[in-house]
């Protein structure tokens, strides 16, 4: 699945061709996604778009009379195409530009979404988000705070978009790798020190995964169509049975929360 990095990397890669660009019109070919692609796309026409943001994982076009809300899902990608380029099987929606360039949204699992929003930040959707991990709100001082009394084990913790967005499966396994700490540790054991050491793992990983272009585990491209580069410094995701790249230790492989994490026995406590 897309996490934050491939979502923002997807954001970097298009945003060139589509803030303060016109979308001519849309063009839908399926509309069986996760949620039905909102009918109102089809009635723009000439609009400008006035911004493209990522919040968590979604992306937001800023339209004059509302807002397009498009997340990847499992298997989605959107890149820029010439209008000529041929139609594949799995390529479900066109935002046609006014430049002639077409912003393809191409999922082959149909388990993301392109909707039409009158006001995105009072959307369900987005009602209960936690800060960005990327911005200064999300620190050791709101985190050691948001975890005091919980029992719930650090991983699982992390990746409640209440408490943080964004940080995946993927990422949460190497941030928490760094920071020496077990996935199972209960979040409210974790002391201010460990808790400050964890958040600026967080911040490096994320930020090196998206100067890397994301992580492409199976299907994921960016906005130019080429893959993310992150996972050739994987140091424990997908690792399960291998040597641990600090003491060599066999790192373990076990299911937390229908999710595959993996850890080194000896170097997270």
């Amino acid at each position: 699945m897309p996490e934050l990095p491939e979502v923002e990397t997807t954001r970097r890669g298009i945003h060139p061709y589509v803030e303060h660009n016109t979308i001519r019109s849309v063009t839908i070919r399926e509309r069986r996604l996760r949620w039905p692609v909102s009918d109102e796309l089809t009635t723009l026409s000439m609009a400008l778009v006035h911004k493209l943001e990522r919040r968590a994982k979604y992306l937001i076009l800023h339209l004059p009379k509302g807002y397009i809300i498009i997340h990847l899902g499992m298997s989605g990608n959107l890149r820029v195409v010439e209008n000529n380029t041929p139609i594949g099987k799995h390529d479900h929606v066109d935002l046609n530009m006014n430049d002639g360039k077409i912003i393809r949204y191409n999922d082959p699992r149909r388990f993301g979404s392109v909707l039409w929003v009158k006001d995105w930040e009072s959307h369900s959707l987005f009602s209960k988000l936690g800060p960005e991990p990327l911005e200064a709100s999300f620190n050791a001082d709101y985190l050691h705070k948001q975890a005091k009394d919980k029992t719930t084990g650090i991983k699982q913790f992390i990746m409640d978009n209440k408490n943080v967005v964004g940080v995946g499966n993927i990422y949460a396994n190497e941030a928490l790798f760094l920071s020496g700490i077990h996935p199972k540790r209960p979040a409210g054991k974790l002391s201010k020190k460990r808790i400050s050491k964890f958040v600026d793992h967080i911040k490096k990983t994320l930020e090196t995964a998206i100067t890397q272009g994301g992580t492409t585990l199976k299907d994921f491209v960016g906005g130019d169509g080429k893959p993310g580069y992150f996972q050739q410094q994987l140091k424990v995701y997908g690792r399960g049975g291998q040597p641990c790249t600090e003491c060599k230790t066999t790192l373990k492989e076990i299911r937390l929360g229908q999710r595959s994490t993996v850890y080194c026995p000896k170097c997270q406590h």
